[in-house]
């Protein structure tokens, strides 16, 4: 049941650039999974998911390098700090609990697409907030894409093609960053054994990723029904941590 649910999960993230990071850190937050254990899986899983779609963003000429790279060149690093950093588990859950939190408002209340011509940041306002997104993900398991896109969306920093390939690709080389910390912190052989969850974001990232380039797809219900489930989670994290 959870590797299907984290097949659906790959697949509606997909449609909209995101990996599914929040969605898999909630599940896998009140399953029996040990919590050092749920930041590695989480990543592995956005990276597996955003991976196929970043080919496909930038294959088809959505990828503007202009204006993801400041965010990415701070990023790096962090997430890398991020995911090297020990939590103990009571602060793992408040960090995560309160990303949710984050997460679902934001998804929420999302930004409508800017379609007229977008303004490029400077590169140190980009580069500053990369580097803040980053650290949030190397430490609690996201991609950080849940917050750059509706960042992107309100300032009117790309068009909405550009802002899906953009989150896309920030949440694959900060899963590989955040992912290579939380291993080099402690590396865990058995990350291998829950193959099934792998192979399901597999087929649903691939699913959706393919979708979302060649036909446009509304994503308002999806994120609102999303954020429902996030922040409920959210919430029962809170009440389980105080």
């Amino acid at each position: 049941m959870l590797a299907l649910s984290f097949l659906g999960i790959a697949l509606l993230y997909a449609l909209i650039g995101f990996g599914g990071g929040s969605s898999y850190l909630a599940l896998l937050s009140i399953s029996d999974f040990n919590f050092l254990e749920i930041p590695k899986i989480a990543l592995l899983c956005n990276l597996i998911v955003v991976s196929g779609g970043s080919y496909l963003y930038f294959k088809k000429g959505y990828l503007n390098l202009k204006l993801i790279l400041p965010f990415i060149v701070g990023s790096i690093p962090f997430a890398f700090i991020g995911g090297l950093y020990p939590l103990t588990e009571k602060y793992f859950y408040i960090f995560l609990s309160m990303s949710l939190l984050l997460s679902g408002i934001r998804l929420l209340f999302f930004v409508k697409p800017y379609e007229n011509e977008p303004r490029v940041p400077p590169f140190f306002l980009s580069f500053i907030l990369g580097s803040v997104l980053g650290l949030l993900s190397g430490l609690v398991g996201l991609g950080g894409g849940i917050f750059l896109s509706p960042l992107l969306h309100q300032f009117k920093w790309g068009r909405p093609k550009e802002i899906a390939a953009s989150a896309s690709f920030f949440i694959f080389v900060n899963s590989i960053s955040g992912l290579l910390g939380q291993m080099t912190k402690q590396f865990n052989s058995e990350l291998l054994s829950h193959w099934p969850l792998f192979l399901a974001v597999l087929v649903g990232g691939q699913i959706g990723s393919r979708l979302s380039v060649h036909q446009k797809v509304s994503s308002s219900l999806i994120q609102r029904a999303t954020a429902i489930l996030i922040l409920s989670i959210a919430f029962k994290l809170l009440m389980k941590i105080f």
